[in-house]
């Protein structure tokens, strides 16, 4: 037994440097290739296997972004308006099966939609509520409710499950109420402190936050800047900004520790209560988890692109922050990929070519629960055109990250395809 420790050992230790260079080169293509702007954190059992920062944090006075930079979090955000209502149940300040019209009594069916509904996704209440904080400055916490109570519930509270932006801010200011201090200030007490999150705090208009990542979006191709945000009001499903290494610190505080949680509440925490895995706050073995048990979250809001990735079995942790609209959580998917050592395609120049279109009829077909079809002499993946790099290789339109790749046997019949999401090979077999 102690030879086999010792072999896996060994094993393990020669495996990091070759997933260290794996992963450093697939980063150093999307910045390159795809650029990438942001900055990337991946480590094992607290082993640092990527840590790097890519591209600008300000595009007009081409300031890099480094290590410590600022990135807003989206609704990353969320863990942790769950965790802070978390703590106020342990403290018995608030119950998970308290009615939202204890805290506002003329929320219509307010007596059916409890905090944890809230919490998962389940009360009914609509997405969003960003025509308000996305145009208005005279904005205030009443005028703000009295909207979003006119907007009708989507299903019977508990019957169904919706993601919701609104939810997440009612728990903001339901937080508020019970603490009888601001959202800010009960974060920075009770979460970012304790977790020694010293570059970790909630977004205001007029703070000037040191080394904080512009954030700018895509509009007809071209990157632009941010649209103006009222982040008074953006708050409980977004609104907080963070480091890569502060996102560590809280992970290591969240899964390893109980300076912030109890173990029981850790457990609610985690667990999947609804057909879409959401727990509090975050995702529970959702469908991107290279089946092995994942917690996880994504978020993006114009620019600002996040993922947040804890893989507790393996111990890996994966997180990565974008302020030019870079898909973060594509990429946190094919980091992931790399360090279960599956063979991952670093990005390139995808070159369409002219081919003989008549090979096209072979390729028509159901690939699983992908259609392959060709229409006026294209070919399409579903909906999206499929163009040439080879004779058997092609890209989607809509996105080059995405490529299919034809398989013949050896008699020359197609039987499989072989699709690739940002470098992560799946197969298909064709069953028709």
């Amino acid at each position: 037994m102690k030879y086999f420790t010792l072999i896996l050992i060994l094993i393990t230790t020669l495996a990091f440097p070759q997933q260290k260079s794996t992963l450093e080169s697939y980063m150093d293509a999307q910045a390159s290739i795809n650029n990438f702007s942001g900055t990337v954190l991946v480590t094992k059992h607290d082993s640092i296997l990527l840590k790097k920062a890519y591209g600008l944090a300000d595009y007009e006075w081409k300031t890099q972004n480094t290590i410590d930079t600022k990135f807003s979090l989206a609704s990353v955000s969320k863990q942790f308006t769950a965790a802070a209502i978390m703590q106020l149940v342990e403290k018995g300040k608030i119950s998970l099966n308290d009615k939202l019209n204890t805290f506002y009594p003329n929320f219509p069916k307010g007596d059916q939609i409890t905090v944890k509904m809230m919490l998962t996704h389940n009360a009914g209440l609509q997405m969003d509520y960003d025509e308000l904080y996305l145009a208005k400055t005279s904005l205030n916490k009443d005028s703000v409710i009295n909207y979003i109570i006119q907007k009708p519930l989507l299903f019977k509270p508990g019957t169904n499950t919706s993601y919701s932006n609104i939810g997440y801010y009612l728990l903001a200011r339901i937080i508020e109420k019970v603490s009888k201090q601001s959202y800010a200030t009960y974060l920075k007490k009770n979460l970012f402190d304790k977790a020694k999150m010293y570059n970790t705090g909630v977004s205001t208009n007029d703070s000037i936050v040191v080394k904080s990542a512009k954030i700018y979006y895509k509009k007809d191709s071209k990157l632009i800047k941010n649209p103006y945000i009222n982040w008074n009001f953006n708050i409980g499903h977004d609104g907080i900004y963070s480091t890569v290494e502060d996102l560590y610190l809280w992970n290591k505080a969240l899964f390893d520790s109980t300076i912030l949680l109890n173990e029981a509440s850790k457990k609610k925490m985690f667990t999947s209560y609804n057909n879409q895995d959401f727990g509090f706050g975050l995702i529970i073995n959702p469908f991107y988890n290279q089946n092995h048990t994942l917690i996880a979250h994504d978020g993006g809001f114009y620019g600002a692109m996040t993922s947040f990735n804890k893989y507790t079995d393996d111990d890996i942790f994966i997180t990565v922050l974008s302020n030019n609209q870079s898909p973060s959580y594509l990429i946190a998917y094919a980091l992931a990929a790399i360090c279960f050592n599956k063979p991952v395609e670093l990005p390139y120049k995808h070159q369409q070519v002219k081919i003989d279109t008549t090979i096209y009829d072979e390729y028509v077909g159901k690939y699983e629960n992908i259609t392959v079809l060709k229409r006026n002499g294209k070919l399409y993946y579903d909906d999206y055109e499929l163009l040439p790099e080879s004779d058997v290789k092609f890209f989607r339109s809509d996105d080059n990250d995405r490529t299919v790749e034809f398989i013949k046997n050896k008699k020359g019949k197609v039987t499989q395809i072989i699709t690739r999401k940002v470098g992560v090979p799946e197969i298909k077999t064709k069953t028709n």
